[in-house]
């Protein structure tokens, strides 16, 4: 049962790790990295994560720091079918960036959403499941396999808000669109290794392309999970890398909650930042189960079990009923059939 919980708990991983399913018993969260799963939370789930945040950036070259705050979040709700998402996502943010650029240093005061955008997640591919090893427990859910990186992939787009006059990007549009190629590999038991590669504000003055690599491993207490995370972005008026760390704890099968910190890797400006962050789901889906037609090889073998068992099902009455009294009966109508009389009108052509 240990093991059976081990490998669900892998679905809550920070990145969001259902394995070759849609619905999972155990919420699956993309908290509290960056990086997006590629599986939806299933159908007729409800799902919230949000988290508060706390950032200092400071740019040598143009003498400036920042201090930032807010909080960051998703709505995720599987709808129509199990592999489909649609998700607000959003970040509001305070910023108070202190310009000492003048004898007299002064502090100004801004507040808006960094990011707010509404799209839609589907997965395109899954890859199948590998037969299980009924021989070996430690080939079936520790060892690597090399097929197991054949990753699940998901096409995501969207659409960028911005309300007002926004400080943050004062020359964008109000809309933009931003489009996302996703993939998720589940490897040796406890790994799993998500990439997102994102397009975002197409068709903005200053278009802006990155990608996450993100790599979760669960601990030997399956309640603990840890990740690492790397974030590159360019366009052209800046570049960057970030690295981010963090581990989750899952409190109960719908709620989960978070901590993460991460560096980036420049000094224009230097970035330091750290949050918090809970998951919690409304679970309403439900099954649905689809009847899987018999091979004819499997009807010749009921057909040789329906001969040599000497007991039936009788599914009417559910019970099981002697196979012999079965026969019989069949025999006597038979007879029954034998003795009626032939019609005179029958004609036989």
């Amino acid at each position: 049962m240990k093991h059976l919980y081990l490998k669900l708990l892998i679905l809550t991983l920070v990145t969001g790790n259902p394995l070759y399913a849609q619905y999972t018993d155990i919420i699956n969260s993309n908290r509290p990295g960056r990086s997006v799963s590629a599986y939806a939370p299933g159908k007729n789930v409800y799902q919230a994560e949000m988290g508060v945040f706390y950032e200092r950036r400071k740019h040598d070259g143009l003498r400036t720091e920042n201090e930032q705050y807010g909080t960051d979040f998703a709505l995720r709700v599987g709808v129509l079918e199990e592999r489909l998402e649609i998700t607000w996502q959003g970040i509001y943010m305070w910023d108070n960036i202190t310009y000492n650029t003048s004898a007299t240093p002064y502090t100004v005061r801004q507040s808006n959403f960094y990011q707010n955008t509404v799209g839609a997640k589907y997965l395109i591919f899954e890859p199948k499941l590998r037969e299980a090893n009924l021989y070996s427990w430690r080939d079936d859910h520790t060892a690597f396999h090399l097929s197991d990186l054949i990753p699940a992939v998901s096409a995501y787009i969207g659409t960028n808000l911005l309300f007002g006059d926004n400080p943050f990007y004062p020359d964008e549009p109000s809309l933009s669109m931003k489009a996302m190629l996703i993939t998720q590999s589940h490897f040796a038991g406890s790994w799993v290794f998500t990439t997102n590669f994102i397009f975002d504000r197409l068709g903005g003055d200053d278009p802006l392309f990155s990608y996450i690599l993100t790599l979760t491993h669960s601990l030997s207490d399956p309640r603990y999970s840890v990740f690492a995370e790397h974030q590159g972005f360019k366009s052209d008026t800046y570049g960057d890398g970030i690295f981010r760390f963090g581990a989750a704890r899952l409190i109960n099968s719908h709620l989960q909650v978070d901590a993460s910190a991460g560096i980036n890797i420049k000094n224009t400006p230097s970035r330091l930042f750290a949050g918090l962050g809970v998951s919690y789901r409304l679970d309403y889906h439900e099954d649905e189960y689809i009847p899987v037609p018999l091979e004819e090889d499997d009807k010749d073998k009921d057909e040789e079990n329906e001969t040599e068992n000497p007991e039936l099902l009788d599914h009417k009455a559910g019970k099981k009923i002697k196979y012999e009294k079965t026969k019989k009966q069949k025999r006597k109508n038979k007879k029954k059939k034998g003795k009626r009389k032939e019609n005179p009108f029958d004609i036989d052509l």
